[in-house]
């Protein structure tokens, strides 16, 4: 079973970056497709995808709302996947979390929550106006 922790949230102005860092322990990561999500804490919100990248970063897929401003990207030799935030905005707030998907790494489309089988504890990103 593979355990993953994130790093590299913080508070940052609009149009700032971030970059955020998954590092994977107790598992191979170049046999897991990987994901980052994310969840606002607006009541109701629901957990939602934002990338997602194939075991070898060959397939990439992003969500429509970060398209353009986010980069997700991965080093198998350090067991580590990295999400790269630019230009962002108050509406990327959130708690990102990463996820290994153990059941298929060539697919570049899979997007559901429950598809993903392995989660770290999440990273805080708040982005001021």
């Amino acid at each position: 079973q593979v355990q993953l922790v994130e790093s590299g949230g913080g508070l940052v102005q609009a149009g700032g970056s971030l970059r955020l860092s998954c590092a994977a322990s107790g598992g191979t990561l170049s046999n897991y497709a990987m994901g980052w999500f994310r969840q606002s804490q607006t009541p109701g919100k629901e957990r939602e995808f934002v990338a997602r990248v194939t075991w070898n970063g060959a397939g990439i897929y992003y969500a429509d709302s970060v398209k353009g401003r986010f980069t997700i990207s991965r080093d198998n030799a350090k067991n580590t996947v990295f999400l790269q935030m630019n230009s962002l905005k108050p509406e990327d707030t959130a708690v990102y979390y990463c996820a290994a998907d153990r059941a298929t790494k060539y697919t570049t489309y899979r997007i559901g929550i429950d598809q993903y089988t392995y989660w770290g504890q999440g990273t805080q990103v708040t982005v001021s106006s």
